[in-house]
């Protein structure tokens, strides 16, 4: 590469993301059980514009909506926001606390640069959101995998992977914990309110070690899509606590509003790097998403969403049920996007593999186990794993690709 380039910019490759998306929207015939898209059907373009044309009737609303915004967003959207988690966790939340990001991604982004320098350390849940691991590899960090059970982290490994730093002189290096909490992306896994209280407990115990403060990231972008069981209180310590939350996939992903519940100073600190990014995120699309609030137009939409997925998430329990061997472990959904599916470990799935080759040969994709494991030492990679996603695909799709998938599973029955 050019040596003109950073060495950030040396260091980056392709998001997978990149490639599984293009695939998708480049190839008509491809049926996608691959990339988080929301279905084309669902997105609330009726509603949309008619909040648009209620914004823009005036000069008033519609200058104010398409002139810049702050940094930090909308107040009226912050406080929405603020009422909103206030209500599901059944505690106060202050809108001060709050930042409005293009996503929830840029919020994993900007607290990673501003929490971690080349070489520093992020504990990760085995499997993760490989896109964060797409940040770690731009942003030079390191993240090390921490195995999950049915309700989220497993505390006891979490305790001596911290131990095992600490020992190794390396505490120091360990920035925060990132964990997927709702209808984790890939493996489904909700975490116990437990265990985020347990884990939390555990980074506080290390802290001197560390000599510096160690946050739990709770990336809560899937929180909002549950469609079955009760909903989960966010993590109990909000001095340590970031939580990242998205209004892209609860209402419409090319509306690109996320937000982040920060600590001081943390929130100032983000807040000035954000200012340096961009100055605030999109105001138009921001005064959209606070009307769609307040006149409850989110909220029905979500309602219908939540069905939508209940649905295809059923259409999809039973197409593997009648097609993939009895070998293949799974569990059927309560929320979110995916199913995660285990074949036998003889059974490789990776984007190299015959049988991903093969998929890609019958116009079938999904996103292979392997890019959701950290680069850790400690393990090899699982590369007998599928995300499968229920999100964006026709149930005629979902049905389709689900039978291909399982013809190329036939020969290990």
């Amino acid at each position: 590469m050019n040596s003109a380039f950073s060495a950030l910019a040396r260091r980056t490759k392709e998001p997978p993301i990149s490639w599984l998306m293009k695939l998708t929207l480049e190839r008509p015939n491809l049926i996608s059980l691959a990339a988080g898209f929301t279905y084309n059907e669902s997105l609330p373009v009726a509603a949309t514009r008619e909040l648009a044309d209620k914004l823009l009737a005036s000069a008033k609303t519609g200058r104010s909506a398409l002139q810049y915004g702050s940094t930090g967003g909308d107040l009226e959207l912050r406080r929405l926001t603020a009422n909103r988690l206030s209500e599901l966790d059944q505690r106060p939340y202050d809108p001060d606390q709050i930042l409005i990001t293009h996503g929830s991604q840029q919020l994993l982004y900007l607290v990673s640069e501003c929490l971690c320098d080349p070489g520093d350390v992020v504990l990760v849940e085995d499997p993760t959101y490989f896109v964060f691991l797409g940040i770690a590899q731009s942003l030079g960090f390191h993240c090390r995998g921490i195995r999950t059970e049915q309700d989220g982290l497993d505390i006891e490994h979490l305790e001596q992977r911290l131990a095992a730093l600490k020992k190794a002189g390396e505490i120091n290096r360990v920035k925060f914990l990132y964990l997927v909490t709702y209808f984790q992306n890939p493996s489904g896994i909700t975490t116990s309110f437990a265990k985020k209280a347990a884990a939390l407990d555990l980074l506080k115990k290390y802290e001197h070690a560390a000599g510096h403060p160690i946050y739990l990231l709770e990336d809560a972008a899937y929180r909002e899509l549950r469609f079955a069981g009760e909903d989960v209180p966010s993590a109990p310590n909000p001095e340590r606590l970031i939580y990242a939350g998205t209004y892209s996939k609860p209402f419409a992903t090319g509306i690109r509003v996320g937000f982040g519940v920060l600590p001081e100073p943390l929130r100032t600190v983000v807040g000035r790097l954000k200012g340096s990014h961009d100055f605030g995120t999109a105001n138009f699309l921001q005064q959209i998403l606070s009307a769609a609030i307040a006149s409850c137009r989110y909220k029905e939409h979500l309602t219908g969403l939540r069905k939508r997925y209940a649905q295809t998430a059923e259409v999809m329990a039973r197409a593997i049920a009648e097609h993939f061997p009895e070998a293949v472990q799974w569990e059927k959904p309560r929320g979110g996007l995916y199913i995660w599916a285990k074949a036998p470990a003889n059974v490789a799935t990776g984007a190299k593999s015959k049988f991903f080759q093969a998929a890609l040969k019958g116009n079938v994709i999904y996103v292979p186990g392997e890019l959701c494991y950290a680069d850790d030492p400690s393990r090899r990679k699982p590369n007998h794993e599928m995300r499968l996603s229920f999100g964006g695909a026709t149930e005629l799709n979902i049905r389709e690709g689900i039978k291909r998938l399982g013809s190329l599973l036939e020969p290990f029955k």
